[in-house]
């Protein structure tokens, strides 16, 4: 079985500290997500991952962008690049990247849930025949998809894996398993698209999207989760997980 090859403390430049692994969950209100997933060459995922993680073949590259209307912070909008991977056997994804419009819910999310997200502008609009995001940082353009052309989809056929996060905690350098609770009320898919990618700005800079594989929008309400697990970023995760 294929593992990351990436040393940790080489890829926690800038994760964030968590004091404490107790967060309780918390509703997030009039959520718009965004999922559009899209394929790389294999061989750098092993490269973007830490040895715990297990690369899919061939690579792919996830990017969730959503529009959150309430929240115990307030409405902000919040843009994830994660490296699909499995830990153990499970489906997840390693958060490389985020960007964040709210200063205190980009707090809040670093110190409960181990998000490594700084501050940007991010954009998530619908239209008539798409739906469309974009991502900046500085004023420079770093993201932009869109979801063309879209077609209803049962509620119940999205389904989101679970993030890990690579933050430092009581216990150590750790990978947080963040497994949000998705209420989905009403769901869409479509043709994905991707127009800018700019890899450096979200710690991949030899990252290039190549096939589009989905595209999907799902409205209703998230739960971010009381933590229940974190892994060893060094070794399997058969080895290295702990209960929280």
């Amino acid at each position: 079985m294929l593992s990351g090859r990436a040393q940790p403390e080489a890829i926690a430049s800038g994760c964030p500290t968590m004091a404490d692994l107790g967060v309780a969950a918390t509703p997030l209100e009039d959520v718009q997500t965004l999922q559009v997933l899209c394929e790389f060459e294999s061989r750098l995922a092993q490269e973007l991952l830490p040895p715990a993680l297990h690369p899919t073949l061939p690579g792919v590259v996830g990017w969730m962008v959503q529009r959150v209307g309430a929240s115990p912070w307030g409405a902000f909008h919040l843009a994830q690049a994660r490296v699909e991977c499995r830990s153990g056997v499970r489906p997840r994804g390693f958060l490389i990247g985020a960007v964040i419009d709210n200063a205190e819910a980009a707090a809040a999310l670093a110190a409960g849930w181990g998000f490594r997200a700084r501050l940007g502008a991010v954009r998530l609009r619908r239209y008539y025949d798409e739906v469309s995001a974009v991502v900046a940082v500085g004023g420079r353009e770093v993201l932009a998809l869109a979801l063309r052309d879209p077609e209803p989809l049962a509620a119940a056929d999205v389904q989101y894996v679970a993030s890990m996060h690579l933050a430092r905690t009581p216990r150590g350098l750790r990978l947080v398993q963040v497994d949000p609770a998705f209420a989905v009320e009403r769901a869409e898919r479509g043709e994905p698209v991707v127009d800018t990618f700019d890899g450096e700005a979200w710690g991949a800079p030899d990252l290039e999207p190549s096939y589009p594989i989905s595209a999907s929008l799902a409205a209703g309400a998230v739960t971010l989760p009381q933590l229940r697990f974190v892994c060893r970023p060094e070794v399997w995760a058969f080895d290295g997980t702990e209960r929280v």
